[in-house]
C-alpha cells in the first residue's frame, strides 16, 4: 500500500536540517526499494519540508518509518502526516 508522508519544517531550521541531511539520506537509501518519490518542498530555493510517497504493508509501518527519520528525531519538523494514497497515474 502507498502512503504519502508530508513533513513541514519548524521555522528557522535550515542549519539543523543541513546538519542532519547525510543521516536522513542514508536512512532513505536503506529503504530505497519502498520509495515511489521523495524530495524537499521549497520556499523559493530553500527547503521547508519533505514529501515522500512510499510503499508499506500498513499505516503502523509507515508511521514507524516517519518517526525514525533522522530529521524527525533531530526536531527539524513542526508537523508530520502519514496518509494512505492510491496511485492512479501513471498506470505502470
Amino acid at each position: 500500500m502507498h502512503f504519502v508522508i508530508t513533513c513541514k519544517d519548524k521555522p528557522g531550521q535550515p542549519k539543523l536540517r543541513q546538519a542532519n541531511r547525510p543521516d536522513h539520506l542514508d536512512y532513505l537509501a536503506g529503504q530505497e526499494g519502498r520509495i515511489v518519490a521523495a524530495g524537499p518542498t521549497l520556499d523559493g530555493n530553500a527547503p521547508n519540508g519533505s514529501v515522500l510517497i512510499m510503499e508499506f504493508d500498513d499505516l503502523e509501518a509507515a508511521q514507524a518509518f516517519a518517526d525514525g527519520d533522522p530529521y524527525a528525531k533531530a526536531g527539524v519538523f513542526e508537523s508530520v502526516s502519514v496518509t494512505p494514497w492510491k496511485k492512479v497515474f501513471p498506470k505502470n
